[in-house]
Parts: structure tokens; C-alpha cells; sequence
């Protein structure tokens, strides 16, 4: 199915790559691991059940193994391929981009090579998001598959490779844990326009997102006057500044340490919310990361009060952050959420 790729309000322009010209692609491997998993399990598990049980890192190997030269000179890159334009491309994010031309449902893929993505794709979320997921991108883009790409860098099966795929309203990794210090594999993205028409209203109705703003606005209405002066920032930032502060810089917003701790069991759950579309070694990632730098503890919740939906005080943008934490969520015009998270603030971002 064709789908018109529609423009995104405050978004940069679609991001459809030209053909790279890269610095030595990465070369065949024999293949032969693919089966490995299916000896040590019972007869009764087929094939089809074998490999959806395997961790997404597994399934990219097999994907790796299937590609064709022609096919690994498009989608395959070395670990720290650096684009002319948009810099070190394993870790760039944005809203609205392809990593590369060939999209998932094209006919660049085989049916086996697209069933393998999909299992990726699946393995990289919690498998309670799985339709909500399919129904944002069938929203934002006209479905799975039709609007979505991916690279795979280094070589799978060695210490360095990362999956990542693309689309409008979508930056995902599997990583295996090969890119050190980070959580996810690099910085993310996710968000929701799930009418098409770019401003929601106020009530987020069938925003798939919009229930991790309701639990974060339930620790707005715990706090006291004297707490929501320190919450309360006036101006939002530019929605893709997640980089992380210098030691020297202030972060806004009130710190957690100065909420009771009624309100401080109610970040938590709020980071509970913000992690639960990811596969449990990602919610694992982001909790380590989080406690090298101090926990929440060590984190600001600010709440944005220049562009609230509706003037009703329930506030559409806001965000938590910490030294090496930052989740930013941008409910106006509709849900954008940036996501960078480290074990380290000296860990850079291309953005």
C-alpha cells in the first residue's frame, strides 16, 4: 500500500536518505547460527515459535546472515560511520526521518527478511504496547512497515552491533548492550497525531502516549504553592534539547528532593509509565543508568505553563530530568517525547 508521507507540524522536513556513499561497508559473514536456539528447545516449539522467542539481538543476526551484498551495501554501516551530513549515524535522532531508503514493506526485502524485522520490532516493546504501537504508526503513517526503515551497524554477533529503525514519530535500537554507557543503545523518540489534523485538544483523545502526562500531572496536584513555584517554568525549551547539562548548569523545575514522599512514590510511578512500552532489559537499562547518577533523587520535574491546551493548568508539556536523564515530553500541538539517558553526562548527543 502507497501512503503520502504528511509533513509534521514543528517538525523538520522529512528526512529521506540519498544514496551513501560510505567508508567501507561491513562484509558477508558465514552464516550457520541461525538454528542454535532450536536444538536445546523441546520438538513440540516450531520453527516460527523458536525464533519468537529469541531476544530481538538474535533475530538481527539472522537478519544480518540473510541480506545480500546488494542489500548490505543500502541498510548495513560500520559501527562508527560518520555521515557527511548528519554526523555519527547510529546515534542521530529526530522526529521525522528514514536512517535509509528502503522501507520495510518495499520490495527491497524478501517476506522471510520482513518477518524477521517484524519480530525485532516486536522484541525491542513490551509485548502489551504491540497494538498500541501498530496504531500510532497507522495514524502517523499509514501503517507498519509502509513508512518505516532501518540500518543495521557494526556486524552482529561480535561485542559492537545496533539495530536501529526509523519513521514519523519513531527512533528505536537493539543493541545488545554494545553501546556503552547508554540506555536503549542511544538516544529515542516517540510520539502521536492520532487524528491527522496536528493540534489535539485538550483532552488528548486517543493519544496513545497521553496516560504518561495524566500520572505526571497527578504530581502537579500534589504539590503545595510554594512546590509549584519551583515547578512552574514559563517558556518551554526547543522540544530536541535533550542534551545533557554541564555540572555548572541549574536544571529546572522542582528538584525531587524537595517533594514528600507521597509525591516522590508518585514519580516513580511516573517513571514506571514513561519506561513500560519497552522490553524489560530496556526498563532494566534506564533504572541502572538512573541510579549511577543518584537515582531520582537527583532529578527536576519542571511543568511548562506557556503552551497549555485548553488553559485548564493540566499540563501538556513537561518534563523530568536529571545529570544524565532526560525525558522530554511535548504534549502541544500534539505528543513529541524526546529521550536521552546515560550512566554518564559527558556521553554526547547527535541530534
Amino acid at each position: 500500500m502507497s501512503h503520502e508521507q504528511r509533513p509534521c507540524f514543528q517538525c523538520e522536513s522529512f528526512d529521506v536518505d540519498r544514496t551513501v556513499n560510505r567508508r567501507g561497508f561491513i562484509r558477508k559473514t558465514s552464516a550457520g547460527a541461525a538454528g542454535l536456539a532450536a536444538m536445546s528447545l523441546p520438538r513440540l516449539w516450531s520453527a516460527d515459535d523458536v525464533a519468537r522467542v529469541q531476544p530481538p539481538e538474535t533475530a538481527v543476526k539472522h537478519l544480518f546472515d540473510s541480506l545480500t551484498e546488494h542489500q548490505r551495501a543500502k541498510v548495513c554501516f560500520d559501527w562508527e560511520y560518520v555521515d557527511s551530513e548528519r554526523g555519527l549515524l547510529r546515534t542521530r535522532v529526530s522526529n521525522n526521518w528514514h536512517i535509509t531508503s528502503q522501507t520495510i514493506n518495499s520490495k527491497f526485502f524478501s517476506d522471510e527478511q520482513r518477518d524477521i524485522i517484524r519480530r525485532i520490532y516486536e522484541g525491542m516493546l513490551d509485548p502489551d504496547w504491540h497494538a498500541r504501537i501498530d496504531k500510532q504508526l497507522e495514524d502517523d503513517a499509514g501503517g507498519y512497515g509502509d513508512s518505516q526503515s532501518i540500518a543495521i551497524f557494526g556486524q552482529p554477533g561480535t561485542s559492537d552491533f545496533e539495530f536501529v529503525m526509523t519513521g514519523r514519530h519513531m527512533t528505536l535500537r537493539c543493541d545488545g548492550n554494545s553501546a556503552d554507557h547508554v540506555a536503549f543503545g542511544g538516544p529515542i523518540f516517540y510520539g502521536h497525531d492520532p487524528h491527522g489534523t496536528f493540534n489535539e485538544d485538550k483532552e488528548h483523545d486517543g493519544n496513545v502516549f497521553w496516560e504518561q502526562a495524566i500520572e505526571a500531572n497527578k504530581v502537579y496536584e500534589m504539590l503545595d504553592g510554594r512546590q509549584r513555584q519551583l515547578a512552574e517554568i514559563a517558556i518551554s525549551p526547543d522540544e530536541s534539547n535533550v542534551h545533557f547539562r554541564r555540572k555548572e548548569q541549574s536544571i529546572p523545575g522542582i528538584p525531587v528532593t524537595e517533594m514528600s514522599a507521597d509525591q516522590r512514590a508518585q514519580v516513580q510511578k511516573v517513571l514506571r509509565k514513561l519506561i513500560e512500552p519497552y522490553r524489560q532489559s530496556d526498563r532494566d537499562e534506564v533504572t541502572a543508568c538512573l541510579k549511577a547518577q543518584g537515582g531520582l533523587d537527583q532529578c527536576h520535574l519542571a511543568f511548562y505553563t506557556d503552551k497549555d491546551i485548553g488553559n485548564d493548568r493540566i499540563w501538556d508539556n513537561w518534563r523530568l530530568e536529571g545529570p544524565a536523564f532526560v525525558w522530554h515530553f511535548r504534549g502541544s500541538p500534539h505528543v513529541h517525547v524526546w529521550v536521552n539517558v546515560a550512566d554518564d553526562p559527558s556521553v554526547k548527543l547527535n541530534a
